[in-house]
């Protein structure tokens, strides 16, 4: 059967950054920002059956939050910036970072899921 689901080809992580099936490596796996194609325009591999739902949001809000929680915090204790500064800098530090990793992030958790095998059965 052609839509049976089979261990990835290529590195997931690899796959993941740049956003592309980890089946064959060569087709988009995004239609949107963060749509999963439904199938691979260059293999024909299904993806109806992947679902990482918010799984990549929360590890991409833990990725990008923490350093920049505890880089706020430093620069707090030992410079006293004022409140505005922090607001300044610190918020869209955060922003681009989770926007810039999103991507990437999901793409990773779609081939992790699809080499382990997740989304097979009836």
């Amino acid at each position: 059967m052609g839509d049976e689901i089979k261990p990835a080809r290529i590195n997931p992580i690899r796959a993941g950054l740049l956003c592309r099936c980890p089946n064959c490596g060569r087709g988009k796996l995004f239609s949107g920002f963060l749509k999963v194609v439904d199938r691979c325009a260059v293999c024909g591999f299904d993806f109806t059956r992947l679902n990482t739902g918010d799984g990549a949001a929360v590890f991409i809000m833990q990725i990008a939050g923490a350093p920049v929680v505890f880089t706020a915090l430093y620069v707090e204790i030992a410079y006293s910036p004022p409140i505005w500064l922090h607001l300044l800098v610190w918020p869209p530090l955060v922003l681009v970072l989770a926007l810039a990793l999103m991507r990437p992030g999901k793409g990773v958790m779609v081939a992790l899921q699809m080499r382990s095998g997740a989304g097979q059965g009836a």
